[in-house]
């Protein structure tokens, strides 16, 4: 599997590189963002670990344009621990997000556990059937989903959380169910994941994301996709 790091800390980038190299990745790294924004978009990596603050090209605009071409999960690390930079990546389509000081080995878990998510969903992209409820569309099979015939780019994490939710219609669950249902029990990340995500679909599917019709909140319960 090919991982790309862009990472202005050469040294951080280093350790990222011996350890993920240890454990079997081929590992490429650019440390300025301008560069590290077009070796993404040649599409030969399976997972993007990107820092925030570069020089020439910020980290959410690479996470905004590798994420209009592919799917591919999107880590940030970053030393930015403000909660409005965690939402602000993951609303740009970032997967997860590690605060700097981190353990190599917390890198390691993350990036194990999203390319395992990947690649299963992928592998399971030939057995799953049309989903169509009231102008949504989701074709499993080619990973595509179309509103009222317009098709709709979604990050992996949206189109997990989506597609669970539509196959489930009808049924509630808690943002923790949902949190443990796509994220896994060996994320690291907390349920309020799951609002942005839900607020993120919600602005890509629904005519008036203030009034959702599919994805309806259920105050002090959960969310449910009505059918």
């Amino acid at each position: 599997m090919n991982i790309l790091i862009v990472e202005d800390d050469l040294n951080i980038a280093e350790l990222e590189k011996d350890y993920l190299g240890l454990n079997g990745y081929d590992v490429t790294i650019k440390t300025d963002g301008s560069l590290g924004s077009k070796e993404a978009l040649t599409g030969n990596y399976d997972l993007l670990i990107v820092d925030l603050m570069l020089p020439n090209k910020n980290g959410f605009e690479i996470i905004k344009e590798v994420r209009e071409k592919y799917e591919i999960p999107i880590i940030v690390v970053s030393a930015k621990n403000e909660d409005i930079s965690k939402i602000r990546g993951l609303d740009y389509g970032a997967d997860d997000y590690l605060t700097k000081p981190f353990s190599p080995a917390e890198l390691l878990a993350r990036v194990k556990s999203h390319l395992n998510r990947y690649k299963r969903l992928k592998g399971h992209s030939n057995v799953v059937s049309l989903i169509s409820i009231r102008g949504l569309d989701i074709d499993a099979t080619s990973h595509k989903v179309s509103i009222r015939g317009k098709e709709v780019s979604f990050t992996t994490k949206e189109y997990d959380l989506l597609l669970f939710l539509a196959q489930n219609a009808n049924v509630v669950f808690t943002k923790e169910h949902l949190f443990d249902r796509i994220w896994g029990d060996d994320s690291l990340g907390d349920t309020a994941t799951v609002a942005v995500h839900i607020q993120k679909i919600r602005k890509k599917i629904e005519k008036d994301p203030s009034n959702p019709e599919y994805i309806e909140t259920l105050w002090g319960t959960g969310y449910r996709f009505n059918k």
